[in-house]
């Protein structure tokens, strides 16, 4: 639970906005010491130099130019012109809200694409099975598990209960690819297609082809298409607009940071 919780809070201080804010209160700081005249030149620069640094820290994590390009260095890696038969589907959680007040069922968030595509690839008969893998954070949120959100979104868009496994149990994706490695044993299966974001695959086919998991890319929830990145070129308009400030630009960045992050960290713990 410990690395949880540091996996969680130490990166806040690395991501853009944390980044950003520990700069200007690292000025703010700067600014109210007490020191002698012959360093107070030093530590009005120092100050000064912070809060340079937190605007352009969040002027380019938040152009698009930036944040396209450094999502589709990622999500482009495992591009698939078709998808071939396998044993079953393994869908990463990671897309649901809790049926918690006032929800009166599961919420699909932003990476709800992966519900949508595993069931896409089920009717289309890639694959005979759907692992529904992933947990939840209970201090965090609370409820059900991801794996119980996913499975009845599953069936309300008409997949059999019979076709759905839950693996309820994984709180990141290096237990996801532990327990599923367990199913995977037991039933017998050896290739499976695996459905998450674009954007995380990278670091989730090397995670589960280091626990000997021979899985197929399906990547999905694509943040950037190939008319994003013409768009920024298309006009001298667009070209100036997309180098203004947006919050969702960074948050694009955010999410591509923490997956490259996620890269290091997993590499260092040897889970790659």
């Amino acid at each position: 639970m410990s690395f949880l919780f540091l996996s969680k809070l130490l990166p806040l201080f690395v991501y853009p906005l944390g980044l950003a804010c520990t700069l200007l209160i690292i000025a703010l700081i700067l600014k109210s010491l007490r020191v002698k005249r012959s360093r107070k030149k030093i530590y009005s620069q120092l100050s000064s130099s912070a809060i340079f640094l937190a605007i352009l820290v969040l002027w380019l994590s938040s152009n698009g130019w930036v944040s396209n390009y450094l999502v589709k260095s990622l999500e482009w890696q495992n591009l698939t012109a078709t998808i071939p038969q396998a044993e079953a589907i393994v869908l990463l959680g990671g897309s649901t809200k809790p049926p918690i007040y006032p929800r009166t069922m599961p919420d699909i968030s932003e990476q709800g694409d992966r519900i949508i595509y595993a069931a896409k690839l089920y009717k289309e008969g890639k694959a005979p099975l759907i692992i529904a893998a992933g947990g939840r954070i209970h201090w965090r949120v609370g409820g059900q598990s991801e794996a119980e959100d996913m499975q009845q979104l599953l069936e309300f868009i008409g997949i059999p209960a019979a076709a759905i496994i839950q693996e309820p149990n994984s709180l990141n994706t290096h237990e996801n690819a532990v327990n599923v490695k367990k199913i995977l044993q037991e039933k017998g299966i050896e290739q499976v297609l695996l459905v998450t974001s674009a954007m995380h695959m990278p670091r989730s086919l090397l995670i589960f082809k280091k626990e000997g998991i021979n899985a197929i890319a399906a990547p999905t929830d694509f943040l950037v298409s190939q008319k994003n990145l013409d768009e920024l070129t298309s006009s001298s308009k667009s070209i100036i607009l997309n180098l203004i400030p947006n919050a969702h630009n960074l948050a694009k960045t955010t999410r591509a940071l923490k997956e490259y992050l996620g890269l290091f960290v997993y590499h260092l713990r040897g889970w790659l």
